[in-house]
């Protein structure tokens, strides 16, 4: 099948008039053999281009080890993440932006977010921590305005870093530092709120990664840009808030899980079973995965199998996940087949790549 970028630069040169393309999509749409058919595996990570980047990563590891090691003896902590905040930029001036390894970029990244944000933090519980009564009206108001304002300003570190190294997982650091500020400040202005509501908040900020990482998908149907990437980090980083928030809001946690409670764990599983192959991405599945073998445990424990509820649980567990790994392309064809043609459209298929 002509793929669509070449059917328009045909459009554009005068090969074929634009009537005739529309002709030929036609034809090739008629002509489908499977209308549904996926690519062979859309979720492939750019972790790392060869080993490399598995040299480099050690050699990172033992230069800012030892860096941290002198400073630390003879810098206060301050200066100590600060200096190592800077040595990372400085180490991704290298090996980001001009040699372009993958895992050292992204090794990197954590590290420079995890320093300035210590660094940040010190520096403000040194400006302002004390200016807070000891006995204030309001105790949790000074360490909650004072995290919320470090994860802010280090937010615009990160997105300091993005603009100048355009490194996929700096998007989700930086959206990972707004809701801790959007979650401090909450904290901080409504602590009687947080303490009733703070799950739901925290399902809130899921929903709202998860929708922000689809929307990166959505603009990559293909999956062969740096957008999918983005939004590969950002489902990584939504599943885990929405599924463990909404379990604990919903289920009370896992703590005395009753048959009933089993049951309805695993219906959430298979639900979010079912979304792991409509949207092609498996994080919101593998962040079930330890509910889902409480809830087996339960229901072993109940049945026949009481006396070894926990290696049954393993291994349907494996069973489960190995049968949905070797066969994800044909559940996923058939689960797309289920679903309305307008929001298949928005879904990665291969009438959506465009090298079709």
């Amino acid at each position: 099948m002509i793929s669509e970028p070449v059917l328009r630069l045909a459009v554009a040169r005068a090969i074929v008039t634009a009537d005739q393309a529309e002709r030929l999509r036609q034809l090739a749409s008629e002509h489908a053999v499977r209308e549904f058919e996926v690519a062979p595996d859309h979720e492939k990570l750019r972790f790392i281009t060869g080993f490399g980047d598995i040299f480099v990563v050690i050699g990172l590891g033992l230069f800012l080890g030892a860096a941290g090691y002198f400073l630390a003896d003879n810098m206060p902590p301050l200066l100590l993440w600060g200096g190592l905040a800077v040595l990372s930029w400085g180490l991704a001036e290298l090996f980001t932006r001009h040699r372009r390894m993958a895992l050292p970029s992204i090794v990197l990244l954590v590290l420079f977010s995890g320093f300035s944000f210590l660094a940040l933090h010190l520096l403000l519980t040194g400006l302002f921590g004390k200016g807070w009564p000891e006995h204030s009206v309001l105790p949790d108001f000074g360490h909650a305005g004072i995290l919320g304002t470090t994860a802010l300003a280090n937010c615009a570190l990160v997105a300091l870093h993005y603009w100048r190294f355009r490194v996929p997982v700096t998007v989700a650091s930086g959206v990972g530092a707004l809701a801790l500020a959007a979650f401090a400040f909450l904290l901080a202005l409504a602590p009687g709120f947080m303490t009733r509501f703070g799950g739901w908040v925290i399902l809130a900020f899921g929903i709202g990664v998860f929708a922000l990482a689809m929307r990166f998908d959505r603009s990559d149907l293909a999956r062969e840009t740096r957008r999918t990437d983005i939004a590969f980090w950002l489902h990584l980083m939504a599943a885990p808030l929405i599924v463990h928030s909404f379990i604990a809001v919903v289920f009370g946690g896992v703590h005395d899980v009753t048959f009933a409670k089993a049951i309805g764990l695993l219906a959430v599983f298979a639900g979010l079973a079912v979304l792991a192959l409509l949207i092609d991405r498996r994080a919101i599945l593998v962040s079930a995965l330890v509910y889902a073998g409480t809830a087996f445990g339960t229901v072993f424990r109940e049945t026949a199998l009481s006396n070894a509820a926990v290696p049954a649980s393993l291994l349907v567990l494996g069973v489960f996940i190995l049968g949905l790994s070797s066969g994800w392309q044909p559940l996923r064809r058939g689960v797309l087949a289920l679903v309305p043609a307008h929001i298949r459209a928005g879904l990665p298929t291969l009438s959506n790549r465009s090298n079709a």
